[in-house]
């Protein structure tokens, strides 16, 4: 018996929850759902970005009237006057040029910032900072789960195979847990291999076949059911997906991903909690202004996600997404015109149902007096803040101590 957990892989990557002799739980749950309800009846979706590499959110959203900040970053400090380097979007805070596709979400009321998000958790390292974030206890590194994997099982009804799907070549910390979920690098070369935990490699290259290799003639009769989620694969033509009202997706990793998330939504699979990343965020060196490293990475990701936005059309009433990156940068900029490791940083919300069109947290004046260790942008909102506002509000989840058990705070109102 596997006790936990499949690998599956053939061109994508993917990971199920583990049920009875190694049968994928998804195909065990349909045996007393099927009669109920159709594993795939349409939910709210929940999309998150993680960016990875801990983004500058004083670049990103920059207090530009803020002359602490201006004195610590003589080659990084970017203005809101006649110069039109950065947005401003309230008189205080100026989105960077790189995000300028955010500024009509921005205005529609449509996408929501906040600021000073981290950690209470101090740690510098970039693997410990978003191990502690995905699995949402910051100070409880043993935890098993992930915290979107504990909001699948707060979900409160049964789910398609598509239920939480990560478009990455290996399930997210995130995702971990005993509440399907699965991994898809790419849904074109799709198929199944599936690994056993404490057994040798059992080959089957579509679902049909590990369906027809059980011997239990129930789930003979009923994992079928499940298996029409998976054959809207084969009937769609992915390759040549026509993304609707222009959008245009940048072909990037990220752009690639949030087009197979917007196919993945239009299909009906059931898909209620999705995952995709963004890398290169980690901008020691050369981090540039309105050009360089950063400025890139923010035209990669804003571009990828008002491409999806647009891409939803009608159907953008029923998902929202969010941002979220391990840490923030310091204040001051290093010797390599770069910013190292420091502590809060700032995300971006977007649905229909957020208040938007402000920047939501509190930054005190970047005085070293007000600055965590002398240094670095004060944490002051929990993450756990807002991705239990955001998860309970969109998907109507209601108990916060099981998706974040050692967290007790209140939420931020960033929510309608």
């Amino acid at each position: 018996m596997i006790s936990r957990r499949a690998f599956i892989k053939a061109g994508g990557l993917a990971m199920f929850g583990i049920g009875v002799g190694g049968v994928p739980q998804f195909v065990t749950r349909a045996a007393s759902f099927n009669k109920l309800a159709r594993p795939y009846k349409k939910n709210k979706i929940l999309v998150c970005i993680f960016q990875r590499g801990a983004m500058d959110g004083l670049m990103a959203v920059t207090p530009f009237t803020d002359n602490y900040l201006k004195n610590a970053r003589p080659n990084l400090f970017m203005s809101a006057d006649s110069k039109g380097e950065l947005i401003d979007l309230d008189g205080r805070f100026g989105l960077h040029p790189g995000f300028k596709n955010f500024t009509q979400l921005y205005k529609s009321k449509q996408l929501a910032i906040v600021h000073g998000v981290g950690s209470p958790n101090t740690t510098r390292s970039h693997f410990d900072a978003q191990d502690y974030m995905e699995s949402g206890t910051p100070f409880n590194k043993g935890t098993p789960s992930g915290w979107l994997n504990r909001a699948v099982g707060l979900l409160g009804h049964e789910g398609s195979p598509f239920r939480a799907v990560s478009l990455t070549s290996s399930l997210p910390r995130s995702l971990y847990g005993d509440n399907p979920s699965i991994a898809i690098s790419n849904l074109a070369d799709f198929g199944l291999q599936l690994k056993g935990a404490k057994t040798a490699y059992l080959t089957a290259q579509t679902f049909e076949e590990l369906y027809d290799q059980t011997s239990d003639d129930l789930l003979k009769e009923t994992g079928k059911e499940s298996f029409e989620a998976m054959n809207m694969l084969k009937k769609t033509d992915i390759k040549n997906y026509k993304p609707a009202n222009s959008a245009v997706y940048p072909g990037s990793a990220l752009g690639n991903a949030m087009k197979q998330i917007a196919q993945l939504i239009k299909m009906d699979v059931g898909l209620e909690i999705a995952f995709a990343e963004s890398g290169g965020w980690d901008t020691h060196f050369n981090q540039g202004t309105d050009k360089g490293i950063f400025s890139r990475n923010a035209e990669d990701l804003s571009k990828s996600i008002t491409a999806f936005w647009a891409d939803l059309g009608s159907i953008q009433g029923d998902v929202t997404l969010m941002t979220m990156t391990e840490f923030g940068r310091t204040v001051r900029q290093n010797g390599t015109g770069g910013t190292d490791h420091g502590r809060a940083s700032c995300l971006f919300i977007l649905g229909n149902d957020v208040q938007g069109g402000k920047v939501h947290g509190l930054i005190n004046p970047l005085a070293v007096e007000n600055l965590a260790d002398g240094r670095d942008l004060e944490v002051t909102t929990d993450f756990r803040s807002i991705f239990s506002e955001v998860a309970d509000k969109h998907l109507q989840l209601n108990d916060d101590r099981l998706l974040f058990p050692d967290w007790s705070g209140s939420k931020l109102g960033v929510m309608i």
